[in-house]
């Protein structure tokens, strides 16, 4: 029997220059550890290889420092890492590749930056890779696999990475194109596939293990490694998807129609904030006093939260009558307060933004003053 952890998609030395900097470093930080949890496991279930399927640094850049933590890292399994170049690291004439082999590692590292057969396990495993040698190819660098000739004993493993045909959505086929029908044609075992970040089995045994730590807000399913065991060539795989993630990036989409019960009960769900990024979007209406409840609530999760970022676009605030008394005024401010009110009422009016917000501040100052605080 084979037995193989295949992942992809380490994407080492990604800034995450849209977060602040201590959380940038600790994201960064995770993908070694990412790296040291995968060689563990391949460690653990006595893999015979683990398949690195491209992208496993986030560009040909990336500083010896960081080659060197991961190699590190790897350090873990003392199998062979076979690891494919990508898009984002392409096997370049001067590449992080290049620089790699200079490298002293404790890893046994084969690196497959050319389009030829990977022989391990005495010959009962043999791996074809299709290295990317620029970004972008229009051409399907797999082909070759349908004419490579291996032993009849020797379980067949394609590498590659890039777009499966008619299996993914047309902007992620836009270049590095891979035959739907890859596996067959090639009379494949298992076909390792990375560039899609999300873990799908995309075609008979055909999987894309996608990114073992999530780096964006998903729609797949990111956080895991595949663990692949073959009997015998021409034998169906047995594919276990295995979690490695440590971060959960979410996206959650709430309507809040006057007060925010369904807000505090989503939030109080989350088993670990501190380790959990969410990208919320909230929509419906509010009255300005379960707006500002709506703030403080929000206020307290930034601080539990990993990373909590807030699209409120959709979410109108309302006031009602019992808001307008809390705002005690009369005379003149009371009629422009109304007029806010109107405004903020009105979806065809351009200042309706800006009346909500007024709305609000007059709302808090006043409940601020009322409060004693002024």
């Amino acid at each position: 029997m084979i037995r193989i952890l295949h992942t992809a998609d380490w994407q080492i030395g990604k800034p995450f220059g849209n977060f602040e900097p201590d959380r940038r470093g600790e994201l960064r930080a995770e993908r070694f550890a990412a790296v040291a949890r995968i060689a563990a496991l391949a460690e653990e279930r006595g893999c015979d290889a683990v398949l690195v399927a491209g992208d496993a640094f986030d560009d040909n850049t990336v500083p010896d420092r960081d080659l060197n933590r991961t190699l590190d890292a790897m350090a873990g399994f003392r199998g062979p890492w076979v690891m494919l170049p990508g898009n984002h690291d392409a096997a370049l004439s001067v590449s992080v590749w290049t620089r790699l082999r200079r490298l002293t590692t404790r890893a046994t590292i084969m690196i497959a930056d050319r389009p030829e057969l990977v022989v391990l396990k005495d010959g009962a495993l043999v791996i074809l890779p299709a290295p990317l040698t620029r970004r972008r190819e229009g051409a399907d660098l797999t082909e070759w696999f349908d004419h490579a000739a291996t032993p009849s004993h020797a379980v067949r493993v394609g590498l590659a990475h890039g777009a499966v045909l008619n299996r993914l959505p047309e902007k992620a086929e836009a270049g590095n194109p891979i035959a739907d029908d890859r596996a067959d044609r090639a009379k494949l075992d298992y076909l390792a596939l990375g560039d899609w970040h999300g873990f799908v089995e995309i075609a008979p045994r055909t999987v894309y293990a996608g990114t073992p730590e999530p780096d964006r807000y998903p729609a797949n399913v990111p956080g895991h490694v595949a663990i692949v065991e073959i009997d015998a060539p021409g034998v169906a795989p047995r594919i276990e998807r295995v979690r490695t993630a440590r971060f959960d990036w979410r996206s959650m989409d709430l309507r809040l129609d006057g007060e925010i019960g369904a807000l505090d009960d989503a939030l109080a769900a989350l088993t670990r904030p501190g380790e959990t990024l969410l990208h919320l979007t909230l929509s419906g209406s509010l009255s300005l006093r379960e707006r500002v409840r709506l703030d403080e609530t929000l206020a307290g999760w930034r601080a539990r939260l990993f990373d909590l970022r807030v699209s409120d676009e959709g979410l109108l605030d309302e006031p009602d009558e019992e808001d307008l008394d809390h705002i005690d005024v009369g005379g003149f401010v009371r009629v422009a307060i109304e007029r806010l009110r109107a405004k903020a009422a009105d979806p065809q009016d351009p200042e309706r933004a800006a009346a909500q917000l007024a709305l609000r501040m007059a709302y808090v100052e006043h409940r601020r003053l009322a409060s004693g605080n002024g």
